[in-house]
C-alpha cells in the first residue's frame, strides 16, 4: 500500500469525525436532525470529498436532509478549515447511503423466507427409532 493511500484514509476519517461533531453542535437546520455520517471518501488530490449519510424517514425526509446538508456545505467546509490543517479543504458532496436500508430489507426478506420454510415443513420432525 502506498503511503498516500493511508494518509487519505486518515484525512477522510478525521473529516468524518469533525463533520459529525459540527453537525451535532453547530448546524441548527431542522432538516438535518437525525443524520448519521457513515463514510467519507476523499479524492487523491484532496479536492473533493463524498460524504455518505443515513437518516431516519421516508424519501421526502431524505431529500430534505440532503438539501439541508448541501446548503450547509459551505459553512461546514469553512469550519473544517479551522480544524484540519490542509493546504485546501475538499469540496463536500453529500450522498444518501442506502446500504443500511438495503441491509435491513434483505435481513427482513431472509427472516420471512426462513419462517415460511419452517412453517411449510409444518414443524414436523422425523421420529428416530
Amino acid at each position: 500500500m502506498p503511503r498516500d493511500f493511508s494518509r487519505t484514509l486518515r484525512i477522510a476519517e478525521q473529516i468524518q469525525r469533525d463533520l459529525a461533531e459540527l453537525l451535532r453542535l453547530e448546524v441548527k437546520d431542522p432538516r438535518i436532525g437525525m443524520v448519521t455520517l457513515t463514510d467519507v471518501e476523499v479524492t487523491a488530490d484532496y479536492a473533493h470529498a463524498k460524504v455518505f449519510f443515513t437518516t431516519l424517514g421516508d424519501a421526502e425526509q431524505v431529500a430534505a436532509a440532503t438539501e439541508g446538508l448541501n446548503r450547509a456545505a459551505g459553512f461546514l467546509r469553512h469550519e473544517l478549515g479551522h480544524r484540519i490543517k490542509l493546504r485546501s479543504i475538499p469540496q463536500l458532496h453529500f450522498i444518501h447511503d442506502e446500504s443500511v436500508e438495503r441491509g435491513v430489507r434483505l435481513s427482513r426478506l431472509i427472516d420471512e423466507a426462513v419462517s415460511s420454510a419452517s412453517s411449510a415443513s409444518g414443524g414436523k420432525k422425523k421420529k428416530r427409532d
